[in-house]
């Protein structure tokens, strides 16, 4: 008994022994399991934390960009220039494609009118090797930018009926797709919300309002590149909206769990001061003459002086902003970004500037020497062999070596000073790009050479832009006042609230009210019948204006049969509404100069302009206009043994 007593206790003994090691092994098994998990909770909780955040986020939140609606560009009639069209930009994600990117590029190709070989490139999944094996990169592809909404909704409704090659299994009267692709024909390819910048105008104003194109970040609103689009951008572009919310396992949004949802806020209008009909008879004017004198370029602006609008601005040849291309000579708008040598039209600062500062007046005599004036080491020329004239007659005959005359009398500091009151060297203002100073050609008067005193009042020794010249006419008719060029009126909000309302800038008065009407008689009498430009003469309003021909200089030598003609006029003359200017660069013509081809321009425009804005006339019809005056003519004459030259061409 005593035996199976111990054996039964032995045995007791073994079991428990047996039991304590199995829960021994057990309970290090478990811990050891325990540790793997917490180092795999450490590892993703800790050590991954951020990246599998992000990855999650990835897949389950989604934020985009909610564009604005480009602000449209009117001109002062309320005439749209530039607006906005609603396109789609057409993307694919090739990952749900599964391996039928063939079937979907041919499927696709018609409705987005692009290359079924482009597509198929786009479309194919590229991948890259890492740790979890191949990854897709291009998630989503843009497909194609620009779409029509009508080829989108083609598109669209053709996606949910086409299967691409997939076979329907028939269960239990249920059709289904033998792989998850339910949702193909929709998620695959997506459109997402884009606009069209359009130009119904083509041509017209193309100088003016630019062009926009892709924005420089991916994805993001068009933006402009060229002319007032640029200069404009930000105001025209609005601002952004977005919205970030949540996705199901399908892709689709789940709107109770949206974060946030921002409202795009649409780009203001952009009122011009351009009028579109003016800006047609413009441009159709310097058409005639391109085609008539076949020059390498002719401009046109049309300003008016009281308050420096420009109510039409015209290049030639141009560009059409829907689709611009690479050609950077049509697209430079020549009357801010060319400079030259402006010739006769430049003697009116020298003349204002001797009348401001009481140092001529319109009867004072000046010895035009027959043509021919030795001064500075330098032969001087006229146009023609002129005899002694007055302030005035210099003016209506346009005599280098009258205005010549004047400059040395005013003086070199003097003459300087005027040059940079009348905004010479200097910028405009206009809100354009690309405007160019001249200041390199503006020197002062330490760079002289001794006759630079006597070249600069021909307009010889200085180069200008063409809105530069321009201007400083305006300022003669507007009693002296020099007016900052204006382009745009206002910006409207999409509601129309006026944003910003533009007024004309008076930049300073450069000559007084009597020098500047001195300054207008004697110009009145350029498009009489003894002045350079007959042909400018309108039969309603008294005209008052400037020719010049000047010659262009390669290389520092002039060159023969290069010249650039002008013709700057304002009118009625004693209370101007409008102020034009005409400038053709290298006429192929046996006529070339600016009172022979400019002139004519301008009197087409002046008349159709002045019907189109209503200008009340100053001249009854058949009244001999613009007649200079006669004692000035008899007192040159008289000083001359009475010999009278023919006007010269200029």
């Amino acid at each position: 008994m005593r035996n199976q007593s111990w054996r039964a206790v032995g045995s007791d003994i073994m079991i428990r022994r047996t039991q304590f090691w199995t829960l021994r092994v057990f309970g290090v098994l478990m811990l050891c399991a325990f540790a793997v998990l917490a180092a795999r909770l450490v590892d993703l909780q800790v050590l991954r934390h951020e990246q599998l955040r992000g990855e999650a986020e990835q897949n389950t939140h989604k934020q985009y960009y909610r564009e604005p609606r480009r602000g449209d560009i009117l001109d002062s009639q309320g005439i749209i220039l530039a607006g906005s069209r609603p396109v789609k930009t057409v993307s694919a994600d090739p990952r749900m494609l599964f391996g039928k990117d063939a079937e979907m590029a041919r499927f696709l190709a018609p409705y987005l009118q692009e290359e079924e070989s482009v597509l198929l490139a786009k479309l194919s999944a590229k991948t890259r090797q890492t740790s979890t094996g191949l990854v897709i990169t291009n998630k989503s592809v843009v497909l194609k930018r620009k779409v029509p909404l009508e080829n989108w909704q083609e598109l669209s409704a053709a996606l949910k009926t086409n299967i691409f090659g997939f076979e329907y299994e028939i269960k239990r009267g249920k059709k289904i797709i033998p792989k998850p692709l339910a949702d193909l024909r929709v998620a695959a390819v997506s459109g997402t919300d884009d606009q069209l910048r359009v130009y119904p105008s083509s041509n017209l104003v193309s100088h003016v309002l630019g062009f926009t194109g892709e924005a420089t970040e991916p994805g993001g609103p068009i933006a402009g590149k060229e002319g007032i689009e640029l200069t404009f951008n930000e105001r025209l572009s609005g601002k952004r909206g977005w919205r970030r919310t949540e996705m199901d396992s399908r892709k689709r949004e789940l709107v109770t769990l949206r974060d946030e949802d921002v409202e795009p806020r649409d780009g203001c209008n952009l009122v011009l001061t351009i009028d579109s009909v003016l800006q047609h008879y413009l441009s159709d004017a310097l058409k005639d003459a391109m085609q008539q004198y076949s020059p390498l370029s002719a401009s046109g602006i049309i300003v008016r002086p009281k308050t420096g609008e420009i109510l039409a601005m015209s290049i030639l040849p141009d560009f059409d902003p829907n689709s611009p291309g690479n050609l950077p000579d049509r697209r430079r708008n020549r009357a801010i970004t060319d400079i030259a040598e402006p010739g006769s039209t430049f003697k009116i600062v020298v003349v204002s500037a001797a009348l401001n500062e009481n140092l001529v007046n319109l009867r004072d005599t000046f010895d035009c020497e027959r043509g021919r004036f030795f001064y500075g080491g330098h032969m001087l020329h006229d146009h023609a062999p002129l005899p002694v004239l007055t302030v005035e007659g210099i003016i209506t005959k346009s005599s280098n070596i009258g205005a010549a005359k004047i400059g040395i009398k005013l003086g070199e500091q003097r003459l300087y000073d005027y040059m940079k009151a009348f905004g010479f060297g200097t910028l405009t203002g206009i809100p354009l790009p690309g405007e160019v100073s001249a200041r390199q050609f503006v020197q002062p008067v330490k760079s002289w050479s001794k006759v630079s005193i006597a070249q600069i009042p021909m307009g010889q020794g200085i180069a200008v832009t063409r809105l530069q010249m321009v201007m400083a006419m305006c300022a003669i008719a507007n009693k002296g006042w020099l007016m900052r060029p204006m382009l745009v009126d206002r910006l409207v909000r999409r509601d129309g609230q006026v944003e910003a309302q533009y007024g004309p800038q008076r930049v300073r008065q450069v000559i007084s009210e009597s020098a500047a009407r001195e300054m207008v008689q004697a110009l009145k009498t350029v498009v009489g019948p003894d002045g350079t430009a007959p042909k400018a003469a309108l039969d309603h309003y008294v005209v008052a204006g400037k020719t010049g021909t000047a010659q262009k200089a390669e290389n520092g030598v002039y060159v023969h049969g290069k010249y650039l003609s002008s013709f700057i006029g304002f009118f009625p003359a004693d209370n101007p509404e409008l102020c034009i200017s005409i400038v053709l660069d290298e006429p192929k013509s046996v006529h070339y100069y600016g009172g022979q081809i400019a002139a004519p321009v301008f009197k087409q425009v002046a008349e159709l302009a002045a019907n189109h804005l209503n200008i009340r006339p100053d001249l009854d019809p058949g009244t001999l206009t613009n007649q200079p005056d006669p004692k000035a003519i008899k007192t040159a004459s008289t000083r001359s043994n009475g010999a009278v030259s023919k006007p010269p061409l200029d």
